[in-house]
């Protein structure tokens, strides 16, 4: 019967005039033929969205969303109706379909993103502004109690009875003295700081930098101090531990001035309280410090406009998702807002102070946490209220791929090379510089002979150290270089791995010298505009010494772990302890097991020896490197 039918089909579609509508004299089939002739499809080019569903795009083409899905299915695109295209797909389904396009830029999105822009810089001129509390940063050397100076202020200022105690669920927070709010931001340290400030943000009013009465300034005490001040925001001195029979203020105070940081009553700009975490003197002095130096920078925000702001930190929770702390700088953020945060963006589901409790709303320098991001924007990224979702998508769109292109770019960095480019342009304005050296001795020496140099050469460029300090060039220096377009200048001192891979990805141009005035001189012709071709040095890899053996012969050779990168049988070595250069020479053998090879990569371990040094430790880290010559333009 099914062959019958097949046949009887075939048949009847291939007799001429066959069937009720197939034949010329068919009246039905000539009223469809005359359809088609006279009524062509007029159609005029459409004007797409940056984002849509599969079902908007369907009616903007005057089609099914059965059609739209067949020719996502052509591009290996597998897609229901409410599936969220792009712009560039929709253009090729609709000209696949017949269709125009106009090209389309979304003026809603760039007022969107003007009027941001505008919302954070009338903060302080709206009319309808008024007195918002400060947001601090509390900085310092690790050891000098900034954490316990951070519970001892959270445990004697939260207000009473309410539920979570003192338990801290986000990384800030806010207490209440004399009747006043402050906001505490709880940063793992100043290279967060700065990492913030990198992408844009300045989240913090008032920075409190804590000093150990008995300990004194130390070298991440001078990173900290070098960090507040390219920040550009004012500063305030906790000195800790003032009850310890050790401590001496004067001299801390003294220690300070010398880096530029000059107490009130010695005639400078910044206050100096003395307190102690431990058993909790000073700390209603401090606030009240705070306070004051709030109402002379006159904090202001309009908590009556939507909502804008910055990230504190993110994470994925497992049970939960996308998770960010927030902080509102302008505006009120509420339940149910459409949020655009850096790159992502969604629709507030729930918020919960730093104790933990539910909220519907938060007003200006209140930290919350909130779910609903659809991803984990960046800390530091911020984060605006839009009325319109769509709008909201169409900007995250339009942020990743300029966050793309940015990364493409590159052009954040400046490096001596530069310098000496935009000098015979006559374009260069000044020449940053973060100083590192192995002892104290070299480094007021250089800082000295650095500073003459303003006065040596042309005035049109000047030099200015950011930071200088004793000891390995660390990620802190690197994240500063990046804020602040600095260069980094290493005598006897080189980065560690991590250092090495941040300057990498940055693209920070760090110089080492192990004579000084080689340093100088290449420094001075940089400013001059006559720096001449010079070979640098390239990183092959790093390795660390896990084991040493004492050959028969008297050499010495050591078992080491490929950190990074790999060992060449022709790289130079350098031999690091601490972050101090002890020796440069050339690889004598390189073995893996019993057998001598040509590389070693990460990952591996390997018995190296080197030439004309016999005292590699347990502990020293050796970097690999090769010189190039690279050309000036």
């Amino acid at each position: 019967m099914a062959n019958t039918y097949q046949g009887a089909r075939r048949g009847g579609s291939s007799r001429p005039g066959g069937g009720r509508r197939g034949g010329k004299g068919g009246r039905g089939g000539a009223r469809t033929v005359a359809m088609r002739q006279v009524r062509p499809v007029e159609r005029t080019p459409v004007t797409l969205p940056s984002v849509m569903s599969v079902a908007e795009l369907a009616e903007l083409l005057q089609t099914t969303g059965i059609e739209i899905i067949k020719e996502l299915m052509k591009l290996n695109i597998m897609a229901n109706l409410n599936q969220q295209i792009d712009y560039n797909t929709a253009v090729q389904v609709a000209t696949s379909l017949g269709w125009e396009t106009n090209e389309h830029v979304s003026e809603v999105v760039q007022a969107a993103a003007a009027d941001f822009t505008a919302r954070q810089a009338e903060a302080g001129t709206d009319p309808d502004s008024r007195a918002r509390p400060p947001v601090v940063t509390i900085m310092g050397h690790v050891d000098h109690g900034k954490t316990k100076l951070l519970d001892a202020i959270r445990e004697a200022n939260v207000a009473e009875g309410e539920a979570g105690g003192i338990t801290q669920h986000i990384g800030a927070y806010q207490v209440e003295t004399a009747g006043r709010k402050v906001t505490f931001l709880d940063t793992p340290g100043h290279e967060a700081f700065t990492a913030m400030r990198a992408r844009g943000a300045q989240a913090t009013d008032i920075a409190v930098l804590v000093v150990a009465a008995d300990d004194g300034v130390m070298p991440t005490t001078r990173e900290a101090v070098a960090h507040i001040k390219s920040a550009n925001v004012p500063m305030v001195v906790a000195i800790n531990k003032i009850d310890l029979p050790a401590a001496n203020p004067d001299r801390v105070k003294q220690q300070l001035s010398e880096i530029e940081v000059m107490p009130e009553e010695w005639g400078g700009d910044v206050p100096m309280v003395e307190v102690s975490a431990r058993e909790k003197l000073g700390l209603d002095d401090l606030l009240e410090v705070v306070l004051l130096v709030a109402d002379v920078n006159e904090l202001k925000a309009n908590p009556s406009k939507p909502a804008n702001g910055v990230v504190i930190e993110a994470k994925v929770d497992r049970n939960r998702g996308p998770v960010a702390t927030v902080l509102v700088q302008s505006g009120t953020l509420n339940l149910r807002d459409v949020v655009v945060a850096g790159s992502t963006s969604g629709r507030i589901k729930a918020m919960f102070d730093d104790r933990g409790k539910r909220v519907r709303r938060a007003e200006p320098s209140f930290p919350v946490e909130i779910l609903g991001l659809l991803e984990v924007p960046q800390a530091g990224d911020t984060f605006q209220v839009f009325d319109d979702e769509r709008v909201a998508r169409t900007l995250v769109e339009q942020r990743q791929l300029q966050r793309r292109a940015d990364a493409l770019i590159g052009d954040r960095t400046v490096s001596l090379t530069d310098l000496y480019s935009q000098v015979q342009a006559g374009t260069a304005a000044e020449l940053r510089v973060i100083l590192k050296t192995d002892v104290q001795g070299s480094l007021g020496a250089i800082q000295n002979a650095l500073l003459k140099l303003n006065d040596e050469t042309d005035q049109s460029v000047q030099l200015a150290i950011q930071l200088a300090g004793a000891g390995a060039i660390t990620e802190s220096d690197v994240s500063l270089a990046a804020v602040t377009r600095s260069i980094i200048i290493g005598f006897n001192v080189r980065p560690d791995v991590a250092a090495k891979r941040a300057a990498d990805t940055a693209g920070i141009d760090i110089r080492f010298y192990n004579i000084i005035y080689h340093l100088i001189d290449e420094v001075k012709l940089a400013m001059t505009g006559l720096l001449a071709p010079v070979y640098q040095d390239i990183t092959d890899g790093y390795a660390e010494v896990r084991n040493t053996f004492k050959l028969p012969g008297g050499d010495v050779v050591a078992g080491c772990y490929v950190l990074d990168g790999r060992i060449v049988r022709s790289s130079k070595a350098r031999v690091l302890r601490s972050g101090t250069v002890v020796s440069e020479g050339s690889i004598k053998s390189l073995k893996r097991f019993k057998d001598d090879v040509r590389e070693v990569a990460a990952g591996y371990e390997c018995g190296l020896g080197l030439d004309n040094f016999n005292d590699l430790q347990v502990g020293d880290q050796i970097e690999f490197y090769h010189r190039e010559e690279v050309a000036r333009a």
